[in-house]
């Protein structure tokens, strides 16, 4: 598995972007230039990061014109283009290795997004002191040690076994298959017709480049959720997508809707699957920096919105 450099554009406040399970930073490609204030005419707002000599790095504010906000987002050991991870990973190692990369920018501090496991891994970078907010889209984590929620995740992922291996013995070749696109969807998206070729591309080589697929799972079964999510000192964010086959609203979100602080900010997004930058990367991009931007500094001239809409 070749090593691939983050996505890291623009200038202004720090913005990190953390992918979901089984995915890389690829999940990101749509949404960081929407973020970063790109200009959608620049040719270098078209990001192609699944050639590790294409990924782009713009942070250099001469690059381009300064935009609000700098966006990295890298991928965490053990998955396509991320570091190798140890023989069995758990959640705080690729905290671990999220500091690590926040410390080499000289970023005490950044906004952090996660989707699904990104967004259990942006809880654990909060618990730390390293959020300046935090927003979670789809979060796993959401149970204790003994929770059935958590042994019906695994479950599904291991239901997925199968067709894992199918995947990783045919890699793009399973592309030609008449049901891919159905099988592909229904984790990822509200219906198949949401997911471009582009994509699939992209899913079927983050599939089959996965070590941490078994690393996870086996680790998930001996280690409690998230704890302690009372006490989230920074402003936080629970986005939950109505359409999520994996961790479907309420089950998997209750854990957060009952013990994240009362000052939690929650947003419904509608007509969505469990990761969204696939299907709808301009609503994810606005619903990040609409929260964000209420608490960046310099503050915003004009008062923030109680609630965001979906």
């Amino acid at each position: 598995m070749t090593e691939r450099a983050p996505i890291h554009v623009g200038t202004g406040e720090p913005i990190l972007l953390l992918h979901p399970f089984m995915m890389s930073q690829n999940v990101w490609k749509k949404v960081v230039p929407l973020i970063a204030g790109m200009d959608p005419a620049d040719p270098s707002a078209a990001l192609d990061v699944a050639d590790p000599s294409a990924s782009l790095d713009v942070a250099d504010p001469s690059a381009r014109a300064a935009g609000r906000y700098e966006v990295y987002a890298p991928t965490m050991p053990g998955h396509n283009g991320g570091v190798k991870g140890h023989r069995f990973l758990d959640t705080a190692e690729l905290a671990d290795d999220m500091e690590r990369r926040l410390d080499a920018l000289g970023w005490d501090t950044a906004h952090i997004v996660g989707n699904s496991l990104g967004g259990w891994v942006a809880f654990e970078l909060q618990r730390r002191g390293r959020a300046r907010t935090l927003t979670g889209i789809a979060p796993a984590g959401g149970w204790s040690r003994y929770t059935p929620a958590k042994f019906e995740i695994v479950g599904k992922f291991l239901a997925g076994f199968p067709v894992w291996l199918f995947t990783l013995a045919f890699r793009q070749q399973v592309l030609k298959l008449p049901f891919t696109r159905y099988l592909a969807h229904f984790p990822i998206s509200a219906s198949p017709d949401r997911l471009s070729d582009d994509d699939l591309v992209d899913i079927i080589d983050d599939v089959t480049h996965c070590p941490a697929y078994y690393q996870l799972l086996v680790k998930s079964l001996l280690t409690p959720g998230l704890l302690e999510l009372a006490e989230a000192q920074c402003p936080t964010h629970l986005v939950i997508c109505e359409k999520d086959r994996v961790l479907p609203h309420p089950r998997f979100t209750r854990h957060f809707t009952q013990h994240l602080p009362e000052s939690t900010t929650i947003t419904h997004l509608d007509d969505v699957g469990h990761i969204p930058m696939f299907e709808a990367p301009q609503r994810v991009a606005d619903l990040i920096v609409d929260f964000v931007d209420r608490y960046a500094s310099p503050a915003r001239e004009d008062p923030p919105r109680e609630a965001l809409g979906g």
